[in-house]
């Protein structure tokens, strides 16, 4: 699908859930839980964290220690100019089951992206070729080093969540400030792609572990179906099993995420009782 056409297919999703609201909203009586869907971008910054690599059949088993990874945005490079899912994005897929409680359940993904920083020198430890090796290498391109969750490392997550009212303008409800607060556990899903000692992998997406993380946002909501929501996140991904060139690594780290999303929320499940319902 051409990527010009990604943005006029969301336009649409957001014209028809508008459509369904403005129907629903013809009919007395408030419902009590709440769907809601965001779309948004994200940055991240990553602990220093440790590959291990084992490679049985060439008698390798070593880890690099203390590594430097960085994220890629792309959307700071001309959101509109490539396809949407090129940059780091996210969404969230969420069900508020008591709208007055706040309880919900959430499905939440991040594509980030995690790369070695080029021209670090990274030590390795461990066995080489059968034999004690504790010495330097230089991960660049040019030595046949690099490691890229680049396509990403892709986090998913099952979350629990809690809302907490902040603010509602009395007389029309036409403007809310809410705070959400997010916590659960999910597989990882990397694309795989690396390079050492000049021997690459196939690179690949996989199932390659799991991770945990915890959210809280900030969310405005505007005529009481769209709104704009800001959110830090932290998160513990442990990777494993990664296949490399002859092989296997695993890998963790943790990371620190800022995200903005656009998103719309509207009403959904069974109805309240209409006693003394005033039609506001």
């Amino acid at each position: 699908m051409q990527s010009w056409n990604k943005p006029l297919l969301l336009g649409i999703l957001f014209v028809s859930c508008f459509s369904i609201v403005s129907a629903q909203t013809k009919t007395k009586g408030k419902r009590k839980g709440e769907f809601y869907f965001s779309w948004g971008y994200n940055t991240e910054w990553y602990t220093r964290s440790n590959v291990h690599v084992s490679q049985p059949e060439l008698l390798n088993n070593y880890t690099f220690e203390n590594i430097r990874g960085h994220d890629h945005k792309g959307w700071d490079e001309g959101l509109f100019s490539k396809a949407l899912t090129i940059p780091q994005y996210n969404y969230r897929i969420g069900y508020i089951f008591n709208r007055e409680k706040g309880f919900g359940f959430e499905i939440n993904f991040d594509h980030t992206k995690f790369i070695f920083a080029e021209d670090q020198e990274a030590r390795l430890k461990g066995t080489l070729n059968g034999k004690f090796a504790d010495t330097s290498v230089m991960f660049n391109h040019a030595n046949g080093f690099y490691y890229y969750l680049n396509n990403g490392a892709n986090f998913l997550l099952f979350n629990f969540v809690k809302r907490w009212k902040i603010y509602t303008t009395k007389k029309n409800e036409n403007f809310k400030l809410d705070f959400f607060g997010k916590a659960g556990i999910g597989p990882v899903i990397p694309h795989v792609e690396n390079s050492f000692f000049g021997n690459a992998n196939d690179p690949h997406f996989q199932f390659g572990g799991w991770n945990v993380g915890a959210e809280g946002s900030l969310r405005a909501t505007f005529f009481k179906y769209a709104y704009l929501e800001y959110c830090n996140k932290i998160d513990y991904a442990r990777y494993s099993n990664l296949r490399i060139y002859k092989g296997e690594a695993k890998h963790a780290f943790g990371t620190y995420e800022m995200i903005l999303n656009l998103g719309i929320t509207f009403p959904m499940g069974k109805r309240e009782s209409t006693a003394g319902y005033t039609g506001h």
